[in-house]
């Protein structure tokens, strides 16, 4: 597919910009149209990036359309998704997918049958950090992620799990590769009306065990993950883009005094990443990297974590 791919960014806020600003900065792709509920917003935005449509509903986005970002507030995922499989777009979800699983299924299913692309928008796996511990941290026995930022107004019409958690529980689905067995959680409400820092420990078959720490009422940010298996430990960064190894030598002696491997990264925009990857995939130029399936399973997950959470509430 050589000609240029018409896109449209639906939902017009903090983050719905960025993806505009992603896609009008790639060559081959041509920005349509800003779609958001409040049109002064999808108006801004659309002329920041030089997008010719400012729509309020998907019903007033040009016919033509070859993909779209949905960006939206998290329940209008599903419906919005929906509507633009059926009319043969292609279609980058943010996190997460949706709130239910059965909804998640049928998107799938929606795009398998119509031979769509439905990318869920799982940011950490084009993180430089994240794909050097899918690389040299192999067959994971223990894992630990840390997930914590300060109080934000935006996004708190879900819980903290699918907020902030979502992305490590896709990280250590991806670098574990088995079925979760058991989760245990626990969770409580500090400023919103919903679960505003979590605990959970996932144990999955083969016996791999994760425990993630997830909170949005945090005094300082922190996002890393540490990964312990039979050779030896590597932990990530997210937010300095920065591995630390320790392993065994050579071979497979253990050093009387581990030292430290610091593995740094250069710069790079891990969102620009994931859409340029999106695009060369609709393009038929690579396989998907996150695909639509993930969403599914992550949330799978995710739901469990709820539940063990309010299991905890009422022991």
């Amino acid at each position: 597919m050589n000609t240029t791919l018409k896109a449209a960014v639906v939902g017009a806020g903090y983050l719905g910009r960025f993806h505009a600003q992603k896609y009008a900065a790639l060559p081959g792709v041509d920005l349509v149209a800003i779609v958001d509920v409040d049109p002064e917003r999808a108006r801004a935005v659309a002329a920041e990036t030089g997008a010719p449509h400012a729509c309020a509903s998907l019903d007033d986005v040009p016919a033509t359309l070859d993909l779209a970002s949905v960006v939206t507030p998290n329940d209008a995922h599903f419906a919005t998704t929906a509507a633009l499989l059926a009319r043969g777009i292609h279609v980058l979800l943010e996190k997460p997918v949706t709130g239910d699983v059965a909804q998640a299924a049928e998107l799938e299913a929606t795009a398998a049958a119509r031979g769509l692309i439905l990318q869920p928008g799982f940011l950490e796996r084009f993180n430089p950090a994240i794909r050097f511990l899918r690389e040299h941290a192999p067959h994971p026995r223990f894992i630990e992620a840390h997930r914590l930022g300060a109080y934000k107004a935006r996004a708190t019409d879900v819980d903290v799990v699918m907020d902030l958690m979502i992305h490590d529980i896709d990280i250590v689905l991806h670098l574990i590769g088995a079925p979760v067995r058991e989760v245990r959680a626990s969770g409580t409400r500090v400023l919103t009306g919903h679960v505003d820092i979590a605990n959970a420990r996932l144990e999955f078959a083969g016996g791999a065990t994760a425990n993630l720490t997830a909170s949005r009422v945090s005094l300082k940010d922190m996002r890393k993950v540490r990964v312990f298996s039979d050779g030896g430990y590597a932990a990530a960064d997210c937010a300095a883009r920065e591995n630390v190894v320790v392993s065994r030598g050579a071979d497979g002696s253990l050093p009387l005094a581990p030292v430290p491997q610091v593995v740094q990264h250069p710069a790079c925009d891990p969102l620009l990443e994931e859409i340029a990857s999106f695009v060369a995939a609709v393009r038929g130029d690579r396989a998907v990297e996150v695909p639509a399936s993930a969403g599914r399973e992550a949330i799978t997950v995710a739901l469990a974590i709820r539940a063990a959470m309010a299991r905890q509430e009422l022991a």
